[in-house]
C-alpha cells in the first residue's frame, strides 16, 4: 500500500551539476573532568566524566520525507482548523523540490490526503489546495492515523536520507481502548517510525502524545496558545531541515588499568557498559545543525602508585555519519586525565561544566518526580519537589502549574511531559516557559530553529496584514487559493 511515492530528486553530480557543498567542519568532541585533581592516595567511586558532543553549524542540508498526521475531529472546528491550515501551508513553503511531504488526517477514520509528492511548484500547489479543503468530522482515531502515517513512510519505493512524522491533536483517542492507567497512556509502539508529536490545546492527550514520542525517540510539545501552532510546528521543521550528523555513536574507553565505567547518565538515549566496565557506547542519533549532546560518564578511580603524577581516565570517539553526503566520519577528543599529587591540601570546586549538568540531571529528575505526585492528587507536594530547586526557572515555573488541580489538569501535566521529553532527548520542545519578569525562555533551541520561528512571524504578521483588507467569510482558506493561484501564475 502507498507505493506511489514520487522519485527522489536526482543529485546535482548525477545531472551534470556542481557537486553538493562541502559540510563546514565536522563533529567536535570534548571531555571534562570532575575535579582536575585527586590525591594519590585516594580512590573515588563516581568520579564525573563530561562528554560533550557538538554538530558542525552552517552545514549543507539533506532532503527530507515528511509525513504530517493531523486530527481534524469535531474540536478543531473553527479558528484551530484555520490556524493548523495556515500553519501547513508555512510548512510546505519551506520545503524544497528535494524534499517530499505527505499529508494524513483522521477523526473517527484516517485517510491519507496526499501522496509523499516532491514539493517542486506543482507539488505544492496540490499540497496547498489539499490542506485548504480540510473539514472537520466527529470522533478522534489517533491509533489510524499513526497507523496510515507510517505506512506511507514504511511502504515508500524510494527513500530521502532523512525523514520525520508530525502529528498533531486537540483531543483523546475515542477508538483505541487504554491499556494502562497512567494518565490515560495508550500502546502506541508497534505502530509508529520516529514522531514529533504536538498536543494542541487544554483538552488533549498529554500522557498519550508523551508515549508516542518517547516511544519512537521524537519529542512531545505543548501548544497551549493555539495562535501559535504555527510556531512549534517552525521549530520543528526547521530541526528536521538542518540534519547535519546521523548515527551518532560514542564509545567512552577506560586508559588506566584500574579505572572502570560505573554508569552511563544518558537520558532517553542508549547506553551499553561492557561486563568488565572498561568500555561503554551511547546512541547519540541523528544531530541538527550546530546541536548538542552532554553525557556524564561515572568512573571508578583508583588510588594511584607512589610515582603516577597523572591518571589517564578515559578516551572518548563518535562514529557518524555526515547526513548530506552520507560519507562516514570518526571524531575524537584528547583522553581525560587528572593530576595525582602526593597530597592534596584542599579539594577544588568541580568543573562549571560538569556541575551544570549534574544540576540540570536533577532537574529533569524533579520533573518526573512532580509527575508521579500531581497525577496522585499531592499537588502541593509536586510544587514543593520543584520549588526546591530555585536555580531553575524553568521549574519555578512548572511549580506555578502543578499546585492547583484544576491547573495541572489544564496545562501542568502537559507542560511537565514535554518537560520531560525535552530533557530527555536535550532537543526543544514547544513549551515557552516565564522565566523572571516577562522573560520566557526555551531550552536546547538551535540557531536553525531560531531561524524558523523568526520567518514564521513574519509569515504570520504579513499574512493578518492581508487578511485586514478582505471580507472573504473562509479567511485562510481563500487566502490559500488565491495564494496558489498567484503562485502558478508566476
Amino acid at each position: 500500500m502507498f507505493q506511489d511515492d514520487d522519485p527522489l530528486e536526482l543529485p546535482a553530480a548525477t545531472t551534470g551539476g556542481a557537486t553538493p557543498p562541502a559540510t563546514n567542519g565536522g563533529l567536535v568532541l570534548k571531555t571534562q573532568c570532575d575535579f582536575p585533581s585527586l590525591g594519590r592516595n585516594t580512590s573515588r567511586d563516581k568520579f564525573a566524566v563530561l562528554v560533550d558532543a557538538k554538530a558542525p553549524a552552517d552545514v549543507a542540508r539533506a532532503p527530507l520525507d515528511l509525513v504530517t498526521v493531523l486530527d481534524v475531529s469535531g474540536s478543531m472546528k473553527g479558528q484551530k482548523l484555520e490556524l493548523l491550515k495556515h500553519a501547513m501551508c508555512f510548512v510546505i513553503d519551506q520545503l524544497c523540490p528535494s524534499d517530499r511531504l505527505s499529508v494524513v488526517t483522521f477523526s473517527d477514520a484516517a485517510s491519507r490526503l496526499t501522496r509523499l509528492a516532491r514539493m517542486s511548484p506543482p507539488g505544492k500547489a496540490a499540497a496547498k489546495l489539499a490542506v485548504a479543503s480540510l473539514v472537520t468530522v466527529n470522533g478522534t482515531n489517533i491509533a489510524d492515523g499513526l497507523r496510515v502515517g507510517a505506512q506511507v513512510l514504511f511502504a515508500r519505493r524510494h527513500r530521502n536520507v532523512v525523514s520525520g512524522m508530525i502529528l498533531l491533536s486537540d483531543g483523546h483517542d475515542t477508538v483505541l481502548p487504554k491499556t494502562s492507567t497512567n494518565g490515560g497512556a495508550r500502546n502506541y509502539a508497534n505502530l509508529v517510525p520516529p514522531s514529533f508529536t504536538f498536543g494542541f490545546g487544554s483538552n488533549h492527550d498529554a500522557a498519550a502524545m508523551h508515549a508516542v514520542a518517547a516511544t519512537t525517540g521524537g519529542t512531545f510539545s505543548f501548544v497551549q496558545d493555539q495562535s501559535a501552532i504555527q510556531d512549534a510546528f517552525a521549530r520543528c521543521v526547521g530541526g528536521l531541515l538542518s540534519v547535519a550528523v546521523q548515527e551518532a555513536r560514542i564509545a567512552v574507553t577506560c586508559l588506566h588499568r584500574g579505572v572502570r565505567i560505573q554508569e552511563v547518565k544518558s537520558g532517553s538515549y542508549a547506553s551499553h557498559i561492557d561486563t568488565d566496565g572498561r568500555s561503554a557506547t551511547i546512541d547519540a542519533g541523528e544531530l541538527y545543525d550546530d546541536e548538542g549532546r552532554r553525557f556524564l560518564v561515572l568512573v571508578y578511580v583508583p588510588r594511584a602508585r607512589a610515582t603516577e603524577e597523572t591518571t589517564r581516565l578515559v578516551k572518548v570517539s563518535c562514529t557518524h555519519k555526515i547526513a548530506a553526503t552520507g560519507q562516514a566520519a570518526t571524531a575524537a577528543a584528547p583522553a581525560a586525565v587528572i593530576k595525582r599529587p602526593l597530597e592534596l591540601t584542599h579539594m577544588p570546586p568541580p568543573a562549571m561544566e560538569v556541575e551544570r549538568e549534574r544540576v540540570r540531571l536533577a532537574a529533569t529528575e524533579d520533573i518526573a518526580a512532580a509527575r508521579v505526585a500531581a497525577d496522585g492528587g499531592q499537588h502541593a507536594g509536586a510544587a514543593r519537589i520543584l520549588s526546591s530547586r530555585a536555580l531553575k526557572e524553568e521549574l519555578r515555573d512548572l511549580s506555578a502549574r502543578v499546585g492547583d488541580r484544576q491547573e495541572y489538569q489544564q496545562t501542568g501535566r502537559a507542560c511537565l511531559l514535554a518537560g520531560m521529553s525535552s530533557h530527555a532527548q536535550q532537543r526543544a520542545s514547544g513549551v515557552e516557559l516565564q522565566g523572571s519578569g516577562s522573560k520566557t525562555t526555551m531550552a536546547y533551541l538551535t540557531p536553525k530553529m531560531e531561524e524558523m520561528v523568526e520567518l514564521s512571524r513574519e509569515s504570520s504578521s504579513s499574512g493578518r496584514k492581508r487578511g485586514s483588507n478582505t471580507q472573504e467569510p473562509d479567511g485562510v482558506s481563500s487566502r490559500i487559493i488565491k495564494q496558489i493561484k498567484e503562485d502558478l501564475s508566476d
